[in-house]
């Protein structure tokens, strides 16, 4: 399995960004997918997954905010950022995985993209 993100960048605080994942190969495999974030110097966290049946988690941070989306026909995975806080600035990545949890270490990866929040 493939995942190349796009749709990171530079925004003001209190903007919006939107991100986009897509996915190839072994697509059949694939249950969850979702987005982590890692800042410099700190650990990757989840920002929030998606199962194929449409369950979703949020990370407490930003539940109300950010928006995860899937499109199983067109596999594809979004995640729409709102009111972005400068601490938010991080490297986003993609991932997926064959179980309903992420977090296993045969989970697939893609490469990030960025994200700025300036203040």
């Amino acid at each position: 399995v493939q995942l190349v993100e796009s749709g990171g960048g530079l925004v003001q605080a209190g903007g919006s960004l939107r991100l986009s994942c897509a996915a190839s190969g072994s697509i059949f495999s694939i249950n969850a997918m979702g987005w982590y974030r890692q800042a410099p110097g700190k650990e990757r966290e989840l920002v929030a997954a998606i199962t194929s049946d449409g369950t979703t988690y949020y990370a407490d941070s930003v539940k109300g905010r950010f928006t995860i989306s899937r499109d199983n026909a067109k596999n594809t995975l979004a995640l729409q950022m709102n009111s972005l806080k400068p601490e938010e600035t991080a490297m986003y990545y993609c991932a997926a995985g064959r179980g309903r949890l992420l977090g296993a270490p045969g989970d697939y990866w893609g490469q990030g993209t960025q994200v700025t929040v300036s203040s």
